[in-house]
């Protein structure tokens, strides 16, 4: 059975234009497909990077709406295999019936007719108010972004790793997840705040990404008041993000950055 990893050295011959060559050796990020499993059903496989599994996992489960928060998580177990890791999650009693009505949902995504008018709408469910809001302002989302490479140990030895950072107000930052997915990236420092019992506290998260719609989602449905961006958002993630009262820094760059701020109930 292997031995997963976070990274790995691989060598290269590298070839130059002038036609001369050498043997490299690069760290690459790891990547394995992760299979979860809910209470022994088959939920979904995801490639990610075989570190942070049980925040990976919380945070998963919170962004799919199978528990209201943590404290319905009664265990999480990564069992490496030969095709992967298998990620078996209990959940409480109470989960039972929002997870077969989401095993549902997700079985109908190949279908056609009308359940796929189900999946549509599964997809685009209605999302609750961000009831706090940031004390950031662009000044801390620029200290934020400049100080984010100096927490990224494993995209300093890749360069291939998202990273997601939970934020004080100040633009300090406090954590940081990696994952060759952006959204797992977030998932996983979404997790590890649940796990850890951390709050927002008035402070934001900054993801080196897009502002996709699905990125949306997870920031309102774990509270987050403001999302940071390195790259720009799409249309639908905007009229989320004004839909539930999320402020919005994209493009996010050393000198400039969009501000988008939060709407009004």
């Amino acid at each position: 059975m292997p031995e997963w990893s976070e990274s790995a050295a691989v060598s290269f011959a590298c070839i130059r234009r002038d036609g001369s060559s050498a043997t490299i050796s690069r760290t690459l990020a790891g990547e394995v497909p992760v299979a979860i499993e809910v209470n022994g059903i088959g939920y979904a496989v995801m490639m990610a990077t075989p570190a942070a599994l049980e925040d990976f996992a919380t945070g998963f489960v919170l962004a799919e709406r199978l528990v209201r928060d943590g404290r319905q998580i009664v265990d999480i177990e990564p069992h490496p295999v030969d095709a992967g890791v298998l990620l078996r999650v209990t959940l409480a009693p109470d989960c039972t019936e929002a997870l077969h009505m989401r095993v549902r949902h997700r079985t109908s995504d190949s279908s056609c007719g009308i359940c796929g008018i189900d999946s549509l709408e599964a997809a685009l469910r209605p999302l609750p108010r961000v009831a706090a809001a940031s004390e950031a302002g662009a000044g801390a989302v620029f200290d934020a972004l400049n100080a984010l490479h100096q927490h990224q140990p494993l995209n300093a030895e890749t360069g291939a790793m998202h990273a997601a950072a939970l934020c004080a107000a100040d633009g300090s930052i406090r954590m940081v997840r990696e994952d060759v997915g952006r959204h797992n990236a977030f998932d996983k420092l979404i997790g590890a705040m649940a796990r850890g019992a951390m709050g927002w506290n008035g402070g934001f998260a900054l993801l080196s990404s897009r502002c996709s719609f699905e990125l949306v989602e997870k920031a309102v449905l774990a509270g987050c008041p403001l999302l940071a961006t390195i790259s720009a958002p799409t249309a639908l993630a905007v009229e989320r993000a004004r839909s539930a009262g999320l402020a919005l820094a994209v493009v996010a760059r050393s000198d400039s950055l969009l501000w988008l701020g939060r709407e009004a109930a």
